[in-house]
């Protein structure tokens, strides 16, 4: 039996929840996942916007485990930060309290002086490929900084211990570009939040739906990158068939205006979050997944916990969760063709998506984000010592490389 006492660990970067992405998502619950072990967490991430307001440009501070660093906004993705660089702020904080090991989960300047600030204090230090950022500046007008910023992730990575992706696919793209030390880490569901059991009637009359009527939802951010046209191309097609059907959307971004001008008829419900999520997964029959620039996808496994067959490219999480006509279709990557046939097919009525939603909820119920925790916490902190923490040996999604 192998044991890790507990430990102080730091993770690194630039959104956190509240905010509304995969990356917050993933980072809470490896948080509490590490403090629920026992571990003591401290953060270190920009001001949120709403204390910036008042006098951001004080300078970092630390309070309640946090280190508070000064961040501008994101050009061109409003309500996103990107930290600037605070290593000195960091190796003071972090020789008053040496932190067992560090995670940086983002890529920006704050990243960068983050890992060195623990390379020169010999820190083990972890990175994260939570985005495909030279894949998103094409969304943005700077397809021509495709290769540089590509160049950049590399070197960055390689600067760390060790760089950790979702799914073996990326750790594969990665090693044959060059990354050294690319471990994986899958990803886990709230299966007890994401539910079939929240479905809720009222919901569903409330975007004009009735009980047999179709429902195909997309969640997620509406920007560039999120390739939502093709779900709502997607969405036109599956009406041909079930011309009784609503498409609901939730989420909001850059995009949220002109998609609502131009679809009046689809349901755009914003944000949501909590139970009030969970009941909108739960009251739609079929998920859209149009997105080509993920990492790994965490809304699929939302959808397939709450029982809704899934179309996505067969890549990423899609990839590694979704059987082709069982729970879900698949369509070649980039084939948005093929991602509308697969939606076609799954709007002809004679389909089966009452067994294709329980086989969905079934795949997804050994996906406990207990599991990755126990994973992360040896690929943060490799050496095994006694203490009071047990620590598991089941690997999760790939295998332990290290």
């Amino acid at each position: 039996m192998t044991w890790i006492r507990t430990r102080h660990l730091c993770i690194v970067t630039e959104t956190y929840a509240p905010d509304v992405n995969g990356v917050a998502h993933t980072l809470r619950h490896l948080v509490e996942g590490l403090e629920a072990r026992g571990h003591t967490v401290s953060l270190v991430r920009p001001r949120p916007r709403a204390a910036t307001a008042q006098g951001a440009m004080a300078g970092p501070r630390a309070t309640s485990g946090e280190i508070l660093v000064r961040g501008l906004p994101l050009p061109r993705y409003p309500g996103l930060q990107f930290g600037l660089p605070a290593g000195a702020v960091l190796s003071a904080a972090w020789a008053a309290r040496r932190p067992d090991g560090v995670y940086v989960a983002t890529e920006g300047p704050l990243g960068w002086s983050a890992a060195s600030a623990a390379r020169h204090m010999r820190i083990p230090v972890a990175s994260g490929f939570h985005t495909n950022l030279d894949r998103y500046v094409g969304h943005y007008g700077g397809g021509w900084l495709g290769r540089t910023v590509a160049r950049y992730l590399r070197r960055f990575h390689n600067r760390t211990d060790r760089t950790i992706v979702a799914t073996a696919e990326l750790r594969d793209a990665l090693d044959a570009r060059g990354f050294r030390n690319v471990d994986v880490l899958g990803r886990g569901v709230d299966t007890a939040l994401f539910d079939p059991r929240r479905r809720c009637p009222t919901l569903r009359r409330a975007w004009g739906a009735g009980d047999e009527d179709l429902i195909a939802l997309y969640v997620g951010r509406l920007a560039p990158e999120k390739n939502v046209p093709l779900a709502i191309d997607a969405y036109r097609a599956m009406r041909r068939a079930r011309p009784r059907m609503r498409l609901v959307v939730v989420g909001d971004g850059p995009l949220g205006a002109g998609l609502r001008a131009a679809h009046p008829d689809v349901v755009f419900c914003g944000v949501q979050r909590g139970e009030r999520l969970a009941a909108h997964y739960a009251s739609a029959d079929v998920f859209l997944f149009p997105s080509e620039t993920e990492t790994f996808g965490n809304v699929v496994l939302e959808a397939l916990a709450s029982g809704l067959p899934v179309v996505a490219f067969d890549y990423a999480a899609a990839r590694a969760h979704i059987a082709h006509g069982d729970t879900g279709m698949l369509a070649p990557y980039r084939d948005a063709w093929a991602f509308i046939r697969g939606a076609e097919a799954l709007a002809q009525p004679p389909r089966a998506l009452d067994a294709m939603g329980r086989h969905a909820r079934a795949s997804v119920l050994p996906c406990e984000w207990a599991r990755v925790v126990e994973r992360f916490e040896r690929l943060l902190v490799p050496a095994r010592v006694e203490g009071a923490v047990m620590e598991s040996t089941l690997s999760f999604e790939g295998g332990d490389r290290s």
